[in-house]
């Protein structure tokens, strides 16, 4: 079972992230739409506890993080290439930015503005999530032209890079660095009020900006929860079992774990055994009533992986 499962929902910017790699790669693929806020009862016997967006199933596979969804969905196709002009390696560089700092300043922007419109238990999990325990909404709320002042010059960069008449930021071809940052103008101007009078100052960003809405998102099909748990609870891991002789931590097939996000966003650990283990990834089997087994992967960068 190779088809490409996408459990998502429409404003999640992250999710934009990956439904503009899969236009890149013009793709087919089933859209599961999940909700915004936990309890999220049709991703978590998939995920083991897992609750962030997106997440990508193929068959019982099922891949946490737009890093690892990526990197699997070039794995599988490589054309059109995510690295035009031999891009390898720096794209996932910029995206440390991109989904640190950058992302950090526009959701800060996008909480303090919105906050008093959207839902209590959206705002206080998503304080949670992106600002610790500690979130503080008056804080942000008293950083706002701070936090503007940073994202302006920033944006100033991606600006800058496409000025130098390039229509994309490696070249003439879109690659993984214009999704990592395409999502980012997206999510700011869809939910920060004052997007549109800070992005006017950068015209070749928005010029770019608009060719990558042209791109689209490949081919979806809306797909039903319970039929995305009937195509795992049907299907076997195809990951191989796989050991890493150089990996630091010494983790091999077998091995119990626990696999956690980095940072103070209250997000639960998944419990499982290693399946398969190298440089960029960890994979590990885990099995639940109503999936049977599966085998759920995440990055290592980002992640905090523990012997259980």
């Amino acid at each position: 079972m190779s088809e490409i499962i996408l459990h998502h929902y429409p404003p999640s910017p992250v999710s934009e992230k990956v439904r503009i790699g899969l236009g890149i790669k013009k793709l087919a693929w089933r859209s599961v739409e999940i909700p915004r806020i936990p309890p999220k009862p049709d991703l978590m016997p998939l995920t083991g506890g897992y609750r962030r967006t997106p997440v990508m199933q193929i068959g019982a596979d099922i891949y946490c993080d737009s890093q690892c969804i990526l990197r699997e969905i070039d794995r599988r196709h490589r054309d059109p290439t995510f690295y035009p002009g031999g891009g390898y390696g720096m794209p996932w560089a910029l995206g440390r930015w991109t989904d640190g700092e950058l992302f950090a300043l526009i959701v800060s922007l996008v909480i303090a503005t919105s906050a008093d419109e959207m839902p209590d238990d959206w705002v206080a999990d998503r304080g949670r999530l992106y600002f610790g325990k500690n979130f503080d909404l008056a804080g942000l709320r008293a950083d706002m032209d701070h936090n503007a002042a940073q994202l302006r010059a920033q944006f100033g960069w991606l600006d800058q890079r496409l000025a130098q008449g390039r229509n994309f930021i490696l070249g003439d071809i879109p690659g993984l660095p214009d999704a990592f940052g395409y999502y980012l103008v997206w999510f700011a101007r869809e939910r920060w009020a004052s997007a549109g009078g800070l992005l006017a100052e950068f015209p070749s960003l928005e010029a770019w900006e608009g060719r990558m809405a042209a791109i689209g998102h490949g081919s979806p099909v809306d797909m039903d929860p319970s039929d995305a748990l009937k195509v795992a609870k049907d299907a076997a891991p195809a990951t191989p079992a796989q050991g890493d002789p150089r990996d630091p931590q010494g983790l091999e097939p077998g091995m119990p774990v626990t696999v956690c996000p980095l940072g103070d966003g209250g997000d639960p650990q998944v419990t499982g055994v290693v399946r398969h283990v190298d440089r960029e990834t960890i994979a590990i089997l885990r099995e639940e009533e109503a999936v049977g087994e599966v085998c759920v992967h995440f990055p290592r960068v980002g992640y905090r992986v523990a012997r259980a």
